[in-house]
């Protein structure tokens, strides 16, 4: 507890009476910091503070600089450099630096206003730094001798490079609902703002996707021989590691190869998938496309507020305007239906005691009587004293979920296996295809024609999960494919299509 008084000490200058005071000279001791300048005069920090009234005189500048000395931001030692008397030597001359603890409490302060200044960005330039940084590695991996220096360096950029882009891709993900702040703009800022940021997250995903495929290839290349080069990367870091026994150095060799492996672990799992799960880069492209419904469900609410407060007798009028244009009594029902919303509402279980739940689609008139309490009349709320009503038991219904979750991943997966024979494979040859596979088909087609640069061009691309490699080559253009599925007839011009698995490593 008193090293944490003593820590708190040096924030004292943030919420002092004469905080804006403390914080100018502060400021002048940080950028002097930055100038590689140990110490200065309290002259030199009244001629460089950057005063926001008249400055002040150098007797409240010393008078201030003592104050944070006993704080603990800034450290003093006797300034004899201008002594020319005894009288001189004997005056109160001190020169100041910053202490440890200012300038970690200045560290802190400066990252705390980077980080509520920073905007999400997403980094194209950086998709294509680590895609160059990746290609360095693949060619030093491919030589005779491995360079570890170069390996170092490229390791070293990449790992920068990466830690950057996820980290603005991490904030643009939690922050990208909070930049769309159109609630004071006008209708010109609205519609520039939203030109601009479909734009900009066009050209976002267009890169992204283009771009993740030829990382995920790099990364699939590198994997076989990457924990050797991680393994030589971190004997070199080791040799820096403070003296000790060979024990000590082993140790160091290990937490310097396990803290590499992490991040080419992170780096991997940001452009495949984990156990099923979807990549960072998918996450990441989700949450960029649904910025754009975000933008327009803003727009709406703000023409929504502009448009003024509804008048429920003008909505009256217009509704028995449509009743009396309704040809019969049957049509006028069909009205009122959908009007009033009296449509079958079971799932809200206003009788918690009824035996079992009737479907959504029960007529009223064949559904058991629902029974409302006064008080959800008078009060607005149906819940009555005494105990609650018990919690009905749902372990069945999961049970069935699961059930059905894991069937549907089986029959995923026979697909897959069906499909990903590695065998040129004509498209009419598939014949007829159950629900899954074709969905899986479908999809593989749709990867694989965006990467032909013609109708007759061939094309082959990783899947985004990084599971499978999908070659497709067209045939004659009179051929002619058909596959039957339970929607119907799936048909167009022939290809041969070769649908491959990915090992790990490849």
């Amino acid at each position: 507890m008193k090293n944490l008084s003593k820590s708190a000490e040096l924030f004292r200058h943030v919420s002092a009476e004469k905080n804006a005071f403390y914080r100018c000279i502060m400021d002048v001791f940080a950028a002097a910091k930055r100038q590689y300048r140990l110490q200065l005069r309290p002259s030199e920090v009244l001629a460089e503070a950057q005063w926001p009234a008249m400055p002040p005189s150098i007797e409240e500048v010393g008078m201030a600089l003592a104050q944070l000395e006993a704080w603990g931001n800034l450290e003093s030692l006797p300034d004899t450099a201008r002594v020319s008397s005894l009288s001189d030597f004997y005056r109160a001359r001190f020169l100041y630096r910053l202490s440890q603890g200012g300038e970690a409490v200045e560290s802190a302060l400066s990252l705390f206003f980077h980080t509520l200044q920073r905007r999400a960005e997403l980094q194209t330039v950086a998709l294509e730094d680590i895609a160059s940084r990746l290609q360095t590695l693949r060619q030093l991996a491919d030589e005779a001798q491995l360079d570890v220096a170069k390996v170092h360096e490229a390791l070293r950029d990449l790992v920068r490079v990466f830690e950057g882009f996820a980290d603005n891709a991490q904030a643009f993900m939690a922050g990208v609902a909070r930049s769309l702040e159109l609630q004071q703009a006008d209708a010109n800022a609205i519609a520039t703002y939203k030109r601009r940021l479909i734009d900009y997250l066009e050209r976002f995903l267009g890169d992204l996707v283009h771009r993740s495929d030829m990382i995920a290839r790099l990364i699939h290349s590198l994997d076989p021989g990457m924990d050797e080069m991680l393994q030589q990367v971190a004997g070199r870091e080791a040799r820096d590691a403070a003296p000790g026994d060979a024990e000590d150095q082993a140790d160091s060799r290990g937490r310097y190869f396990e803290a590499w492996r992490e991040r080419w672990h992170g780096l991997r799992g940001w452009f495949f998938r984990m156990n099923h799960e979807p990549s960072q880069a998918e996450l990441l492209r989700a949450r960029a496309r649904s910025a754009i419904p975000q933008l327009l469900a803003a727009i709406a609410a703000l023409n929504e507020r502009r448009s003024g407060r509804s008048d429920r007798s003008a909505d009256f009028r217009v509704l028995a305007s449509w009743f009396a244009a309704c040809a019969d009594n049957a049509e006028a029902h069909r009205l009122a239906r959908a009007a009033f919303a009296l449509n079958p509402a079971r799932h809200f279980a206003l009788n918690p005691d009824t035996e079992g739940d009737a479907p959504a689609n029960t007529p009223w008139a064949d559904a058991p009587p629902l029974r409302i309490h006064p008080r959800l009349r008078e009060y607005g709320e149906a819940t009555a004293r005494g105990p609650l009503p018990r919690t009905r038991d749902r372990s069945a219904d999961r049970a069935l979920l699961a059930r059905e979750l894991d069937e549907e991943s089986l029959q995923a997966e026979a697909a897959r296996r069906r499909l990903a024979t590695g065998r040129p494979t004509r498209l009419s040859d598939f014949g007829e295809l159950d629900r899954h596979s074709f969905n899986l088909l479908l999809g593989l087609l749709g990867e694989a024609l965006p990467e032909q640069a013609g109708p007759d061009a061939s094309a082959e691309r990783h899947t985004a999960d990084g599971l499978m490699h999908v070659r497709l080559q067209p045939l004659g253009a009179g051929s002619r494919a058909e596959i039957g599925t339970p929607h119907g007839i799936f048909a167009g011009r022939d290809h041969l299509i070769t649908i491959s698995p990915m090992q790990d490593g490849e």
